[in-house]
C-alpha cells in the first residue's frame, strides 16, 4: 500500500533528486492533517458497526425496493452481501484515509468491480448511494468533533464515488 510519504519519496528517488520545495509543501500539507486523520480513523475504527447499521438503514428506508422480492438485497444472503460491501468500502476508504492516498481504492477496490458487478447483476446507484451515506455519517461526525479540514477527510469516499459513477455498469 502507498501512502504519501512513500509516494513522494519514491517519486524523488526513482530520478535522483533531492526533495524540492513542492515535495516538502506536500509533506508538510500532509503532516498538518495527520491528526483529524487519525481522530476520524479512530471514530470509524470504534463506531464501525454503527455506522455500518445507520447506512444500511438510511439505504434501505430510501430505496426499500432493494429489499422486496427481485430486490438486490430481498434474500438474507444478498442482503448481508450488502452490508459486507459496505463494511467493505467503508475499512478500505479509513485505509485510504491514513494513508493520505487513494491507491489502494484502486487496487483493493474499483480494479475488476465493474466486470463483478456486471456478472453478479448488481446496480451501482445503489452502491454509490450507500458510499455516499457513509460520507454523510463521516462528516457529521466531524462536525461533533469540530474538525475543520473535511475535504481531506472524504476525499477517499468521493474516489470511490466518482470512480464507480465514471463505470459503465
Amino acid at each position: 500500500m502507498k501512502d504519501v510519504i512513500t509516494n513522494i519519496v519514491n517519486k524523488y528517488d526513482l530520478v535522483g533528486k533531492y526533495l524540492d520545495n513542492l515535495a516538502l509543501e506536500e509533506l508538510n500539507n500532509y503532516l498538518q492533517t495527520a491528526n483529524d486523520r487519525i481522530k476520524t480513523v479512530e471514530f470509524i475504527n470504534s463506531q464501525s458497526s454503527k455506522i455500518i447499521k445507520e447506512a444500511a438503514t438510511r439505504l434501505y428506508t430510501e430505496q426499500p425496493e432493494l429489499l422486496r422480492p427481485g430486490g438486490n438485497s430481498y434474500t438474507t444472503r444478498k442482503y448481508s452481501l450488502c452490508l459486507r460491501d459496505i463494511e467493505y468500502y467503508l475499512r478500505y476508504a479509513s485505509y485510504a484515509l491514513i494513508a493520505g492516498h487513494n491507491h489502494i481504492l484502486d487496487e483493493r477496490v474499483l480494479d475488476g468491480l465493474k466486470e463483478t458487478y456486471n456478472s453478479l447483476g448488481v446496480p451501482l446507484s445503489p452502491t454509490v448511494r450507500s458510499i455516499k451515506i457513509l460520507e454523510e455519517i463521516i462528516t457529521n461526525e466531524l462536525i461533533d468533533q469540530d474538525i475543520t479540514n473535511s475535504k481531506v477527510i472524504i476525499e477517499p469516499f468521493n474516489y470511490l464515488i466518482l470512480g464507480l459513477s465514471e463505470q459503465n455498469i
